[in-house]
């Protein structure tokens, strides 16, 4: 009988760095796969790439992939990344960060880097919590939810990642969630091959915190909640924003082709 090799077998640190730190049920898990998945099916090698990461649950995951990785500080993996990119053009640079590594401490670095058009393909694991140290409030934990540091509900508006982004200029800009398998793939895809800055947000869930305060006993529950409140971008456009309100638009939010910032660059020389 044929034996055959799974990707966990080429793709991960498995003899050394396992068991993760991730909780059952945890959403990362699934993106690691998906990225795993797309990655293998594509035209890069491992050589090729470059994954880093900031501080977190999600900055975890380079730690786990036999990639080139690197492991940075809090925040502040884009400009590692930036770095990187400048020096090496060729490799494909990959930053993976946490809601709250990118939008607080790391959020300047995450505009700049979008406005500039840098070359980087970064996704961001968004589980509206601070889940590593605690399940504190992060800048996208929704108005009014009591989380470990608002234990009277959170009197903070909550950051749209996506939009953000946008604004900043990024080339490309996806969202979806980890129930949504097939179009996580496909963005994962397009993020990979669009030139300059590329972005996709991706809902996961945090089944230790932040189910608390959304009332989801399990992981299961979580993911019916993604499939449930999670709309095409295409039946957006025809719902009003009441209609919309408290639901999550996936899909491509963002397609165009603006010069990287390496193109830009070398105008001046």
């Amino acid at each position: 009988m044929k034996k055959t090799r799974h990707l966990i077998h080429d793709y991960l640190r498995h003899s050394k760095k396992f068991p993760h730190i991730w909780c059952a049920g945890c959403g990362i898990g699934i993106f690691m796969n998906a990225l795993i998945r797309v990655i293998d099916q594509s035209e890069y090698s491992k050589d090729d790439i470059v994954l880093v990461s900031g501080i977190g649950c999600s900055g975890r995951l380079p730690v786990y992939v036999d990639f080139n990785t690197l492991h940075t500080t809090h925040g502040r993996a884009l400009t590692f990344a930036t770095g990187i990119k400048l020096a090496q053009p060729r490799l494909k640079v990959i930053t993976i960060m946490g809601d709250g590594d990118a939008t607080a401490i790391g959020g300047n670095h995450l505009i700049h880097a979008a406005r500039r058009n840098v070359d980087i393909t970064s996704f961001i694991i968004n589980n509206q919590i601070y889940g590593m140290t605690g399940g504190q409030t992060s800048p996208t934990t929704p108005h009014g939810a009591k989380t470990v540091s608002s234990p009277y509900g959170n009197p903070e508006p909550d950051f749209d990642i996506s939009r953000l982004v946008e604004a900043a200029g990024a080339n490309f800009v996806g969202r979806t969630t980890v129930y949504h398998t097939p179009l996580l793939d496909k963005l994962i895809d397009k993020a990979l091959h669009k030139p300059g800055f590329s972005m996709v947000e991706v809902i996961a869930q945090c089944v230790t915190y932040s189910g608390r305060w959304l009332g989801l006993s399990s992981p299961a529950d979580m993911m019916k909640w993604q499939r449930d409140n999670a709309i095409p971008i295409e039946k957006a456009r025809e719902m009003s924003k009441e209609e919309l309100k408290g639901k999550v638009i996936i899909g491509i939010l963002t397609d165009k082709d603006r010069p990287s910032y390496y193109e830009e660059y070398g105008k001046l020389f």
